[in-house]
Formats: C-alpha cells, sequence, structure tokens
C-alpha cells in the first residue's frame, strides 16, 4: 500500500509540475498515467471523473486528483478510509509543484516579468496549452461519452445532438454556461 501511496504522490506530482494550461490540459496526461500506464482506473471510470470534477466546484485537475487517489486505492482493494487519504495525497502532490514554484518566482517574476527572455519563455508555451487542451478534447471524445453509431445509435446521435446545443448556445446565442450544463444534464437524464 506505501508504494501505491508513493507512485501516486510521484504521478500527480510530475503532473502538477509539467500541467502547463490549467486542469483541461493535465486531462490528458492524468489519463495517460492512470489508465494507460498503471491501470489504476478503466477508461469508463476515467471517463466519469471528469464529469464529476467538471461538475463539481474547483479546477478540474484538482478534483480529477482527488478523486483518482480515492478510486484507485479502492480499486485496489483497500478501505474506503484508505481512498480518502489516497485522495489527500494526490490533491497535495498536483498542487505541490504550484505552490513550490509560486514562492520561488513570485519575486522574481514581478522584477523580470517585462524582459524578453520572459516574455519569449510565456509565449512558447501557449502552443503546448493549446495542444494539451486540444488533447484533452479529443480524450472525451470516445466511445464512453459518444457511443457510436453502430453500437448504440440513440446514444451516438443523442450525444451528438448534446454537444450541438451546448456548442451553439455558447457561440451564436452566449447562453450562460450554468444554464447550458443545467440544461444538458436535465437532457442527458431525460434521455439516457
Amino acid at each position: 500500500m506505501l508504494i501505491l501511496y508513493a507512485r501516486l504522490f510521484w504521478t500527480f506530482f510530475q503532473i502538477g509540475l509539467f500541467g502547463f494550461g490549467g486542469g483541461y490540459a493535465m486531462l490528458s496526461m492524468i489519463q495517460g498515467e492512470v489508465v494507460n500506464r498503471y491501470h489504476w482506473l478503466t477508461m469508463g471510470q476515467f471517463t466519469d471523473i471528469v464529469a464529476i470534477s467538471q461538475s463539481t466546484p474547483g479546477p478540474i485537475g484538482i478534483n480529477s486528483a482527488t478523486y483518482v487517489g480515492y478510486i484507485s486505492l479502492v480499486n485496489a482493494g483497500h478501505e474506503y478510509y484508505w481512498g480518502l487519504l489516497g485522495s489527500f495525497i494526490a490533491t497535495f502532490a498536483v498542487v505541490l509543484p504550484s505552490l513550490i514554484l509560486m514562492i520561488l518566482i513570485s519575486k522574481f517574476l514581478m522584477r523580470f516579468k517585462n524582459h524578453p527572455a520572459v516574455e519569449e519563455t510565456l509565449q512558447g508555451l501557449r502552443p503546448a496549452v493549446v495542444g494539451l487542451l486540444a488533447a484533452a478534447a479529443l480524450l472525451l471524445m470516445n466511445s464512453e461519452n459518444f457511443s457510436s453509431p453502430s453500437v448504440c445509435p440513440w446514444q451516438f446521435w443523442i450525444s451528438i445532438g448534446i454537444f450541438l446545443f451546448a456548442f451553439i448556445s455558447q457561440k451564436v446565442y452566449k447562453m450562460s454556461p450554468i444554464l447550458i450544463l443545467v440544461l444538458c444534464g436535465v437532457a442527458g437524464l431525460l434521455l439516457f
């Protein structure tokens, strides 16, 4: 069990250290580690965790770490209270690099924020962030979320319809994201 805690800490510490661009950019990294590499969760469980993390208050990367920490211990056959400790460890680990970096660079960044090297470094990170966000979006376009026309046509077309509704409501009609979430959630409950 201690090995699992250590791996959990190290995995989420690395994700927190290299997860530029926020929680959505971290999703593909989290999925790569916890589903593909360590097999702590199934893809279906990871998709559920992403959905829960999006609908609960707080940053999605931190919420995901919290849920993964719990589920990974429970899936390994441990009691729920060990899962709670796993939640704490994963959450602490994903936040720790940002805390350390902000403490270390806060004084220097204010002094050198207009320096060309700092500006160029930050501009160089922007394409990487866009790539990580695109990877997160593609990660969520899987059979657990959309099914397929050959397996379950009803779920596939309803999922596409809900996606299009949310996209058009936000881009064209500038609808409130909270209202979109509520309407899509109600539609999902009624239609699935």
